[in-house]
């Protein structure tokens, strides 16, 4: 499979199979290779070829009751209707969209034009000795706003477009509304085996890239349209590792409601001891740069080398929230990919859905 097939949006991933699971050697997976997981190998009806649910772009939560047909079967009509169907597989006729009021798109304290904040100024007169001190602590850092404000509209414009052509409204909040799981429902300590404590320095962090963004300084980000990944987002300046890239946000609602919803982009926010209290975010209908940002197959080797975003989950002041953190120096233009098949402890792949 070449490197088009490897990426994906964040859709119900599982663990990777065991050896375990094995059946018949006979059969492989045509994506991956192997012949393990053989309860979740199917066999196209067009072609007698195997695929792993688990596998196909999308993935499919369960093997299907009828004839089922691989991307290579399916008839050009049908591919035809799906990719007319997809909110993202047609670039816009302008790319970006020539934005007139980013300061209330983005609901922007001030304008994005004036000078440069002071934490900026203080970030510069900062001794060269401070990162590596933040760094042997493992301490998480606030993203770097490009200096140039114009670059920085440039950057909002490219987010707005790709929001506008998905017909989702910015949020850089994880949203409760009515019909969906209350805040109240929204309690760390339900997590089965407990979640990760923010530490107090790290929250600060996280605090100090909201304010930056509801003035208008937003993540050294540009969102691309690629006519394979669709919508997709890659560094716009340097990036160094431990930076937080984003939140991600979203409607949060219970798992059971949308366990059958055919969105590309939930994350896992809760995953309860009782599956009752499991919550998912969906960012749909609100939604910031992190619904823009592919999971990549990090099973393979190219996979691994282009992974450079971890996705954790962390209680925050008794709240889960869900945070992409840099894992390594990140170059200007490189695309931004986190692993939707870690068995990482931070984030496991059992806890996309």
């Amino acid at each position: 499979m070449g490197a088009a097939g490897q990426l994906r949006r964040r859709t119900r991933a599982r663990t990777p199979p065991s050896r375990a699971d094995s059946g018949d050697d006979d059969l492989s997976c045509e994506a991956c290779g192997s012949g393990d997981a053989a309860a979740e190998l199917m066999l196209c009806d067009g072609c007698d070829r195997g695929f792993h649910i688990f596998c196909l772009r999308p993935i499919l939560p369960r093997v299907p009751a009828g004839d089922w047909f691989c991307p290579s079967c399916r008839s050009p009509a049908a591919a035809k209707s799906a990719a007319a169907a997809s909110p993202v597989a047609k670039k816009p006729k302008q790319f970006p969209l020539v934005q007139t009021k980013i300061v209330d798109f983005f609901k922007i304290q001030r304008s994005p034009l004036a000078a440069a904040s002071s934490e900026a100024k203080k970030r510069k007169r900062k001794p060269a000795g401070a990162l590596v001190v933040s760094k042997k602590k493992r301490k998480l850092l606030p993203f770097n706003p490009c200096e140039d404000p114009a670059q920085r509209l440039r950057q909002m414009a490219s987010l707005a477009t790709a929001l506008t052509a998905t017909g989702a409204a910015f949020s850089n909040h994880l949203t409760y509304q009515p019909g969906m799981a209350p805040r109240s429902a929204n309690r760390a300590a339900l997590e089965a085996g407990g979640m990760q404590v923010l530490p107090k320095e790290d929250v600060e962090a996280l605090s100090q890239c909201q304010r930056m963004m509801e003035r208008g300084e937003c993540p050294p980000l540009l969102v691309v349209y690629d006519p394979v990944e669709g919508f997709t987002v890659e560094a716009d300046r340097f990036i160094r590792d431990l930076t937080i890239i984003t939140e991600y946000v979203g409607d949060v609602d219970y798992l059971r409601n949308r366990e059958h919803d055919d969105g590309d982009s939930m994350m896992t926010l809760l995953s309860a001891s009782a599956p009752s209290r499991s919550l998912v975010i969906c960012p749909d209908r609100r939604s910031n740069i992190a619904r823009f940002i592919n999971g990549i197959n990090n099973h393979t080797p190219e996979g691994r080398k282009k992974q450079n975003l971890k996705c954790v989950r962390y209680d925050v002041a008794g709240e889960c929230r869900v945070l992409l953190v840099a894992n390594r120096d990140i170059s200007k233009g490189e695309r931004l990919y986190y692993d939707y098949n870690g068995s990482e402890h931070e984030y496991p792949t059992h806890h996309f859905v």
